[in-house]
């Protein structure tokens, strides 16, 4: 509850003008502002904004939000990467028609597990001498979408490529490319390996 305010006695007025008398301001008077100035012409008016549509609940919106996924699809990026080995056998591996020389299927793995199995298979296969392997990935389930944030499809189909492009796998990998559909398509990569010294 407010409090009622409290009147001053006559000896209290008093009193309280005597102290006014004998002090100084902190801030003096400010000048009186200048009175509004006319409106420049010359200056440009901002533009009317457009008026947005009416909006009736119920009414099914007309454009299609952009896609959350901001990276290119992996199998462009694979697909785009230049062909470091003999074109001729390029050719021939994707068409199928070279048979691979070990496999492994990382299907079910979580990322923690996979890494490891692909460095020991790589470098496995390399100490033998072999020259194409194929790394089964699987194309990833389909879920719904739970949360706020989009979940890739195939989270080892994407990450496999990085992994064999990066230490300590680069150096004995020569090409990377989706292997054909009687090896598992979409699901795998024929992965050729530079012949050891």
């Amino acid at each position: 509850m407010a409090r009622k305010p409290r009147n001053l006695s006559p000896e209290e007025r008093e009193l309280w003008d005597r102290v006014a008398e004998r002090t100084t301001p902190m801030h003096p008077a400010k000048p009186a502002m200048p009175e509004a100035l006319a409106p420049d012409e010359t200056k440009p008016r901002p533009r009317p904004k457009p008026p947005l549509d009416r909006f009736r609940v119920g009414q099914a919106a007309t454009a299609m939000p952009p896609p959350n996924d901001l990276r290119p699809a992996i199998e462009n990026e694979v697909a785009k990467a230049p062909v470091a080995m003999d074109k001729k056998r390029f050719g021939k591996m994707k068409k199928g028609k070279l048979t691979p020389e070990a496999r492994i299927d990382l299907h079910g793995m979580t990322m923690a597990q996979a890494h490891p199995v692909l460095i020991r298979f790589i470098m496995e296969s390399v100490a033998d001498g072999r020259r194409l392997v194929l790394v089964i990935t699987g194309k990833g389930k389909s879920r719904e979408a739970t949360g706020p944030i989009p979940e890739r499809l195939g989270v080892l189909r994407h990450q496999v490529p990085h992994w064999l492009n990066l230490p300590p796998l680069a150096p004995h990998v020569l090409q990377i490319t989706e292997s054909h559909l009687k090896h598992g398509g979409r699901g795998a990569y024929y992965v050729y390996l530079r012949r050891s010294r």
